[in-house]
């Protein structure tokens, strides 16, 4: 007598995989790439020598480099800064930590147009920041560098976000066993602390790269938006959207998707290189 034994999956303790996995793809369907594929295929419908004309235009390329430009190097400065308040958050106690903890929170609850005007006001030649820098030659306020101030003030919270639950995480036992091995200071942080970081850092470094590439509230004040100068992709999507010049806003939009994403996939790949590198 022959008995089959039959394995079975191991079953979950919560069960509905098949239901929530509908959903998602279905809420993910709808929100998100249903939109997106929209704008990608009135791009597709286009004649090949009208997306290249909208795009070559001096005006386009421009606003694109801009926007991609100061959101990178926002992102780099969020990140070099981001990582050093949460270092002194999570390694330091002093008087009024709370306070300064709950300040970093702050550009995620104040409106984006309040963040601009604000940000204006500061560093317009009028301003109290403002005019120091301009005795010394220097114009934030109606250039690019206003731009990139204004996606700093916008993305710091998402890198210090990103690296202080990891870094209060961390298990200083290792970094006691670097020291009792003789290890010094500056090489246990680069060989032992960093590159457990390093991963939550990237994901801090992506967002506040994504968000300074969207954002439009807080930086329309402070770039006083003159074309080939200050003038953010965003802003342009709108002029031409008033415009009624729909081919031009979707060729803008649909240029700004695909490199967005191109830069994202590559900080993925490394962030998932990192993650592996540290595992082995």
């Amino acid at each position: 007598m022959t008995v089959t034994i039959r394995k079975r999956g191991r079953k979950r303790v919560i069960p509905g995989f098949g239901i929530t996995l509908g959903f998602t793809l279905s809420y993910l369907g709808v929100i998100v790439l249903v939109p997106l594929a929209a704008i990608v295929a009135r791009s597709v419908g286009m004649e090949w020598g009208d997306f290249l004309s909208i795009i070559r235009s001096t005006r386009t390329l421009h606003a694109l480099w801009l926007s991609f430009g100061a959101a990178f190097v926002a992102a780099v400065i969020d990140a070099i800064f981001g990582f050093l308040i949460a270092w002194v958050l999570v390694r330091y106690r002093f008087p009024g930590r709370k306070i300064v903890d709950a300040l970093i929170d702050l550009p995620f609850a104040l409106p984006t147009a309040v963040a601009g005007i604000a940000l204006v006001t500061i560093y317009s030649p009028n301003g109290p920041i403002g005019q120091v820098l301009a005795m010394a030659g220097l114009r934030v306020a109606y250039s690019p560098v206003g731009v990139v101030i204004a996606m700093m003030f916008i993305g710091l919270p998402f890198v210090v976000r990103s690296v202080q639950p990891v870094l209060e995480q961390f298990d200083h036992r290792l970094e006691e066993a670097a020291a009792s091995l003789g290890a010094g200071r500056l090489f246990t942080f680069r060989k032992v602390i960093f590159p457990v970081l390093f991963p939550a850092l990237m994901t801090g470094f992506a967002l506040a790269l994504a968000r300074g590439i969207g954002e439009y509230g807080s930086i329309i004040f402070i770039a006083g938006n003159i074309p080939n100068v200050s003038e953010i992709a965003p802003l342009l999507i709108i002029i031409r959207l008033e415009e009624f010049n729909y081919d031009g806003a979707t060729v803008i939009a649909t240029t700004m998707l695909v490199m967005s994403f191109a830069m994202l996939l590559i900080v993925n790949l490394l962030q998932a290189w990192s993650r592996k590198r540290s595992g082995n």
